[in-house]
């Protein structure tokens, strides 16, 4: 049996993804087969297309997707439940292999839908919401009445970062987006103040927003705001990176290094954020995030990101889309749509 998918022989543009006919897989010893209704686009799967540095391989000919929704289809050896039909969301196997019809995967990273959420909502919730989760309450150590300035907030992670930051406490969310018409999809989100990015002196606004102090936290996207968000640190603050959306690797010069030591606001900190590596080497505490994040979207109290999809033969739109900053909300990929 065949299926459709989408996959890249060589690195490059968008439009190196190639939709064609594959082998259908197989569910293996501890594997569920998924049929895929929703894939989810990320970040991390136009990094690994253009051949970005990425923690973990992606050998060539490779089919991207870290995370899908749908149905199980079939069982593998030693599994003995969802039970077939079930609708399920799922981290992809090896953290690939999303962007298809069928997918198989392990069987301990596969979760029944909670009542009352689409197969679309549900494929953004391992990757987006469970980072935007982590990097809040376990990496930035947001505490409450803190003020924090959340990059690309009408994005999949920000859409959820803006509601859970107001959930876990926050005193003051500013959203900064790339556009006057996605910072409203920001404060309907919840942010308290939103800021443009794209426009100069963007730093200093938000220095204005909080009284020349700073913000405590910010999640960074990795694109050419680093500069000046690490400029807008308060005493003590925290920035957080989680991916690399200017497609170039941040670096710290002599001018950023310098301003640890030598700037009015010392006692800062940077991390780096990968979701893959929290779910390997601190399990309890990723799955514990996902787990609460479920909750809170099954009881309303955070709202998914606005969903915009594209037929799954229309992937390489769907990553131009992201990679130009044209989408708001969360991009899906519907493989049973051409």
């Amino acid at each position: 049996m065949t299926m459709n998918a989408v996959r890249f022989h060589r690195y490059g543009a968008p439009d190196v993804l190639q939709y064609e006919t594959l082998p259908m897989p197989q569910p293996g010893m501890g594997e569920i087969l998924i049929k895929v209704e929703s894939a989810s686009v990320n970040y991390s799967d136009t990094i690994r297309r253009s051949g970005g540095l990425y923690p973990f391989p992606t050998p060539l000919p490779f089919v991207p997707g870290s995370e899908v929704a749908g149905v199980v289809e079939a069982l593998g050896e030693g599994v003995d439940g969802p039970p077939m039909g079930t609708p399920v969301f799922a981290l992809a196997g090896q953290g690939s292999n999303g962007y298809a019809q069928y997918v198989t995967t392990p069987a301990g990273q596969v979760i029944p839908i909670p009542p009352g959420i689409t197969p679309d909502n549900a494929a953004g919730l391992p990757v987006a919401g469970t980072t935007a989760l982590l990097i809040l309450r376990e990496v930035g150590q947001l505490q409450a009445g803190e003020s924090v300035l959340i990059q690309g907030a009408a994005g999949g992670v920000g859409g959820y970062a803006v509601q859970l930051a107001k959930l876990l406490g926050a005193g003051l969310v500013i959203g900064a987006t790339s556009s006057a018409e996605k910072g409203q999809v920001a404060l309907a989100s919840g942010a308290d103040k939103v800021i443009n990015y794209s426009q100069a002196g963007w730093g200093q606004q938000v220095r204005e927003m909080t009284g020349g102090r700073g913000v405590d936290l910010v999640l960074e996207m990795g694109g050419d705001t680093f500069a000046e968000a690490l400029n807008c640190l308060a005493p003590f603050g925290r920035m957080v990176v989680y991916g690399m959306a200017s497609g170039q690797p941040l670096s710290l010069d002599e001018q950023n290094s310098n301003h640890f030591f030598y700037s009015p606001s010392p006692n800062q900190s940077i991390h780096v954020f990968n979701l893959g590596l929290w779910f390997g080497m601190k399990p309890q505490q990723a799955g514990k995030a996902m787990g609460d994040l479920i909750g809170y979207v099954a009881s309303g109290q955070v709202k998914t990101p606005h969903i915009h999809s594209l037929p799954l033969s229309q992937a390489a739109e769907a990553h131009r889309l992201m990679e130009q900053r044209l989408s708001t909300g969360k991009l899906i990929l519907k493989p049973w749509a051409d």
